[in-house]
């Protein structure tokens, strides 16, 4: 095994279409062997998103095989996003690729979407940690439900059932937000970016030499 895969985490096209079935079944055997009942996201619902350019996917460059995948989800006339769908390979899972998703997910966010808030759940304590260094702040699941931006216009997303089912309460995941910096044209979090996508790459690094 190659002690460092070569990699690259990128927004998607029409050209990753041949991944879409691939990534759907792993999207529905995952939450399976998790005892989770997530809503299963069709092959077309992926290569839609994928059309859009509103997904991000990390492929390995010396086979081609995909590596890890997420989407956006957008409501409420564009003034509200979320991460949706981040799925990891499973032979790529434990080495830090969540982590660069999840900043290329930011950089997508901010680029198409600049003055839109950013919701985020998750039960990842790799993605709560980044959420926290790009200036996300926690909140409680009963704020995000009476937010009425969230539940005029989020009911597609999957997270959404789990929300209405448990009635804000007893769930797993930790609900944060981020605020556009709209006065200052967000220049504060592109320095942090720049220094979060340097440090987490050298992490995944490191944890692909111990794996070899």
């Amino acid at each position: 095994m190659k002690s460092i895969y070569s990699y690259v985490v990128k927004t998607t096209s029409h050209q990753d279409y041949k991944y879409a079935q691939q990534i759907s079944d792993e999207m529905a055997l995952s939450a399976q062997k998790r005892g989770v009942a997530v809503a299963q996201r069709p092959k077309e619902l992926i290569k839609e998103k994928m059309k859009k350019g509103l997904a991000v996917i990390a492929i390995n460059n010396d086979t081609g095989e995909w590596m890890g995948f997420c989407y956006l989800e957008v409501w409420q006339h564009e003034k509200m996003v979320a991460n949706s769908g981040l799925i990891i390979a499973e032979a790529y899972r434990g080495l830090g690729i969540s982590k660069e998703i999840k900043l290329k997910m930011f950089e997508l966010s901010r680029e198409r979407y600049p003055g839109a808030i950013i919701l985020s759940l998750s039960t990842s304590p790799a993605v709560i940690h980044v959420n926290h260094h790009l200036g996300f702040t926690t909140i409680s699941h009963q704020r995000v439900m009476t937010n009425e931006w969230f539940c005029n216009g989020s009911n597609s997303w999957v997270n959404y059932t789990d929300l209405m089912k448990n009635n804000h309460g007893n769930l797993p995941y930790t609900a944060m937000v981020y605020i556009p910096d709209i006065v200052n044209n967000n220049k504060p979090i592109i320095k942090r970016l720049k220094n979060l996508k340097q440090k987490i790459r050298l992490f995944t690094n490191k944890k692909m030499k111990k794996v070899a």
